[in-house]
């Protein structure tokens, strides 16, 4: 993430801004409304000033927090595909889709009151999932693993109707097995 001037970050002051997000995902999730920036700030590890400087208002952190978590689900699925077979990447993504689903149901309520301020944090969201999805289909498809018949809008229908179904963190099992039930139908016939 570059500075307002255009440079970098020094590599210490990235790891403080990761930490503050990941925090920040955890205690919106925990707290909704209530969460207290001084909280994140002293679970990143950082002082509030540190918070305050990369994120100088609740809006801007829970719009970033968010943000964050989608890029992580977007940017491994190339990730995933050079370091393993497609099925296996596209298989390990659905189980990242799940948690960037839990992280942004325990934002619901921050999530909406910033989108109720005026603020969209899900322009273009749907197009980087459906992106990262083509992706993995594609080369699944491509090595003779995934059926090519299923596109990526339906793909992205299946995750949403699991992570509504099973999106909780004390649900995953019941959502590893659905993913796991889905995944069985993407397989290519071996016949």
């Amino acid at each position: 993430m570059p500075r307002a001037d255009g440079r970098p970050l020094r590599a210490d002051a990235q790891r403080n801004r990761d930490k503050i997000l990941s925090a920040a995902v955890r205690v919106f999730a925990e707290d909704g409304l209530d969460a207290h920036l001084d909280r994140i700030a002293k679970e990143a590890g950082v002082g509030s000033g540190t918070l305050y400087r990369n994120f100088p208002t609740r809006e801007v952190l829970i719009e970033a927090a968010y943000r964050n978590e989608l890029a992580k689900l977007c940017h491994a699925a190339p990730q995933l595909l050079e370091s393993m077979p497609p099925e296996l990447a596209l298989r390990a993504w659905m189980g990242r889709f799940i948690d960037y689903a839990t992280a942004k149901l325990g934002m619901a309520d921050a999530l909406r009151a910033l989108v109720e301020s005026g603020v969209d944090p899900y322009v273009r969201s749907k197009d980087m999932m459906l992106d990262a999805l083509t992706s993995l289909l594609e080369a699944g498809s491509r090595a003779g693993a995934i059926r090519a018949d299923i596109g990526a809008t339906d793909m992205f229908a299946a995750l949403t109707g699991i992570a509504l179904a099973s999106g909780k963190a004390e649900q995953r099992q019941q959502a590893e097995r659905l993913l796991d039930l889905t995944f069985d139908g993407l397989r290519a016939s071996r016949h």
